[in-house]
This record gives structure tokens, C-alpha cells and sequence, in this order.
């Protein structure tokens, strides 16, 4: 079954109208993508390889989920959702704010920093997305990153989420 996604203006403001995922885009259609990093109490990500099978960055280490709100989602039920069928983690995001949102060319991608110490063994992974997951230090992913063997994301995405998971206190730091 084809993904159908909401259509959003500039603004961000859902236009009413839905769009399937494989189906061409006009201007100004945009819509939303979801990112959450999981880190544990001990400071590290939960972070997924990537299926092999995947169209876009194959058996590249990723955050721990992400992908598109489908048609009817508010952001944090899309956070939750493919956080549960990629990893099999139940989180409550309802009342949680995105840490940081980046706009890009063809729409929103909202980013989630939350904590949940979780087992690797009791994961359930989504064998058409994800490989395997581990846990994993800033500094091992930057290393990944310098392999190019995780996910391109501009430079900084990664630093940002370690140092706002489960800070709200704004940009400017407080510390």
C-alpha cells in the first residue's frame, strides 16, 4: 500500500490536499519528516544500520528512527510510530516538543532527543529498514562519519542532538 503524506505551504500550514509518496511534486508542496535520537543515561545514541535493501543510503548507520508523517499525523505521532515499527520501542511523545526542526528543499524535518535505556537484545527491528542497532558515542559516530559509514547529515546535526537531548532551555546555553 502507497504512503500517502500531507501537503504543507511554506509555512508549514496543512493545505488539505495529500499526495502518495512515489507521485511527482509542483511548487510549493512540502511535507514533513521525522528524526529521533534514543540515548541511554549513559550519554550514548541508539543508532540503526540501514537495510541494504533501502533506496536511500544503504548498510549506512542512521539515528536511531526517522521517516515521513503520514497523511493524518501530528509530528510526534509519526516519531512514535516509526520508532515503534523500526526498533519496537513504545515511546510517549505526546506532550513532547521537536528539539530542533531544519527545513529543506521539499519540506520539514523534525528532530527528537529523548532518553530510554533499552536493551539491544530486546529490540524488534524492522527487517526491510533496519539491520542492526547499537549504542554509540559522539565521538564513534563522528568516526562513522569520517568512514562514510553513516547517513551524510550536515554537519553539527549529530552535536546538537547530544547537547539538547532532554534540554528545552533554548539556544543559548544555560550551563
Amino acid at each position: 500500500m502507497p504512503e500517502i503524506w500531507d501537503v504543507y505551504d511554506v509555512n508549514r500550514r496543512k493545505t488539505g490536499r495529500t499526495i502518495v509518496r512515489e507521485q511527482s511534486w509542483g511548487n510549493e508542496k512540502y511535507h514533513l519528516i521525522v528524526h529521533t535520537g534514543i540515548f541511554s543515561s549513559r550519554g550514548e545514541m541508539l543508532i540503526q544500520k540501514r537495510c541494504h535493501a533501502k533506496r536511500a543510503w544503504p548498510d549506512l548507520w542512521d539515528l536511531s528512527s526517522g521517516g515521513s508523517a503520514l497523511a493524518g499525523e501530528e509530528s510526534w505521532q509519526a516519531a512514535e510510530r516509526e520508532t515503534l515499527e523500526e526498533l519496537g520501542i513504545r515511546l510517549n511523545l505526546r506532550d513532547v516538543r521537536p528539539h530542533f526542526s531544519i527545513n529543506y528543499e521539499r519540506g520539514f524535518d523534525d528532530f527528537y532527543a529523548v532518553t530510554a535505556d533499552v536493551e539491544i537484545p530486546s529490540l524488534t527491528l524492522q527487517v526491510s529498514e533496519v539491520s542492526e542497532a547499537r549504542w554509540a558515542t559522539l565521538e564513534e559516530i563522528r568516526a562513522m562519519e569520517r568512514e562514510h559509514a553513516f547517513v551524510p547529515y550536515f554537519p553539527g546535526v549529530i552535536e546538537l542532538l547530544f547537547q539538547v537531548r532532554d534540554n528545552y532551555d533554548g539556544a543559548i546555553c544555560q550551563k
